[in-house]
Formats: structure tokens, C-alpha cells, sequence
């Protein structure tokens, strides 16, 4: 049985429920059917690909959109934690030349500062500061020993983590950093100060705490659940 879509309707072609076989059809009996005026129908099955999951068709993040957005439109609300720099006794002021770009990352770079800038991640500044990044990861070895035993695991990854840990309002001019299209300073956490990382997996420890080492592991930004088989998960 074949349906063919016709306008509004769907017509239904079926065949007979006798067992034969593929008969090949000459050009002069098509020819004969024709001038008969015999109805003659061409079709050509053919097996769809199913189409490609998107995250839109996940009944729980249909659920909870706004958990799962496609991008941080302005600053994160003020939290239990705050990104805060602890400076050496003593510590002067750093301050660096802007590296030299080719003129695509030029363009880039002044793109990327506008949309920080628009969110409110990013302000003017007259700072006199700009800093380093060093930290040791947690290892990799300790979290897959958790891992033991399971099978079946999901992956979430924070969109922009970073970013959704505000700065601290008297450290903010320390987070400062120039551009050839200005000075400016971070409200969010950036990327590259030394204890960055340290203060985001507190967060991240804190907000997953009644999870950990029962069913999830974290990793910076990153979340891993895993269970033993699918019921269970």
C-alpha cells in the first residue's frame, strides 16, 4: 500500500494480495494503457532518514527553557558566592601593553567586546591593574574511580559558566584589561585570573552538594551524571 499526498487528501494505492513477482512494463504497452485512457500511477519508495534529535524535542528542556538558554543576556543575579581576588602583601599594580593582532582578530576582538559590553559583563574602566592564570586541575584519575560501576551517563555543560559568578564590587577595577579600542573591566568572572577556577568549582561544589559522589562529578564547569542502567537514571 502506497500513500500519495494530494492537496488536502492522501489517495491509498493498493496493491492486490496475490504473491508476484516485479514485472518490468515496455514503453509500448505503457504506450497501449494510455490511449485505453487507463489511469497510470508512477511511485518511488524510498526509506526517510529520521531527522536529527534537536534539544527542542527533550521533553525536560522543552520543560525548563529557562535553564536552558542559548545564551546569558545580561548580568547573573547576586549569589551566595562572590568572586573575590586575594592579592599578595604589597602587591603593585600590573599592567600590560595589548598584544599585537592581525586584523581578523582585530575584528573579532572588538566584536566580542561589544557583546560583553551590551550584556553588561564588561565596563569602561581606569584601573590601573590587568593579571595571570596558573591552577592545578582536579585529577582526572579521582573522578573516574566515582565512575565504577556505571553505565549510563548525561553531560551538562555550563553555558558561559564563568560569566555566572559576578565579581565582588571592590575587586571589579582589578579585573581590568586594554584593548586598542579601550580600558575595561570585568563585573563577571573572567577567564584567566589565578583563582578563578578555585572559586567557581566552590560554587559549583556548593550548588551540586547534595549530589556529590552519589550520582554526579564536577569538573570546572562541567557535570557528569551516571548511573547503572537506564531505570535507575
Amino acid at each position: 500500500e502506497v500513500h500519495v499526498p494530494l492537496k488536502k487528501r492522501t489517495l491509498a494505492v493498493k496493491g492486490d494480495d496475490c504473491v508476484s513477482r516485479l514485472k518490468v512494463v515496455s514503453c509500448m504497452k505503457v504506450k497501449k494503457y494510455v490511449d485505453r485512457g487507463s489511469y497510470l500511477f508512477v511511485a518511488q519508495v524510498i526509506e526517510k532518514e529520521p531527522a536529527e534529535r534537536r534539544l527542542e524535542d527533550v521533553p525536560v528542556i522543552c520543560k525548563f527553557l529557562d535553564v536552558f538558554l542559548e545564551d546569558l543576556p545580561r548580568l547573573p543575579p547576586p549569589r551566595q558566592v562572590e568572586f573575590e581576588t586575594q592579592l599578595v602583601p604589597g602587591a603593585a599594580p600590573v599592567a600590560r601593553a595589548p598584544y599585537r593582532l592581525a586584523p581578523s582578530e582585530m575584528k573579532e576582538l572588538a566584536k566580542q567586546l561589544q557583546e560583553l559590553s551590551d550584556k553588561g559583563f564588561i565596563r569602561p574602566s581606569s584601573s590601573p591593574w590587568g593579571a595571570k592564570n596558573h591552577y592545578p586541575l582536579p585529577k582526572i584519575d579521582d573522578l573516574f574511580d566515582q565512575l565504577q560501576g556505571s553505565s549510563v551517563y548525561s553531560k551538562i555543560d555550563l553555558r558561559f559558566g564563568y560569566h555566572q559568578l559576578r565579581v565582588r564590587e571592590k575587586d571589579i577595577p582589578i579585573t581590568a584589561f586594554r584593548t586598542r579600542y579601550g580600558h575595561h573591566e570585568f563585573q563577571v568572572m573572567p577567564f584567566g585570573l589565578t583563582n578563578a577556577p578555585a572559586m567557581f568549582m566552590d560554587l559549583m561544589n556548593q550548588v551540586c552538594r547534595p549530589f556529590l559522589d552519589k550520582f554526579v562529578i564536577v569538573f570546572i564547569d562541567d557535570i557528569l551524571i551516571y548511573s547503572k542502567n537506564k531505570k535507575e537514571h
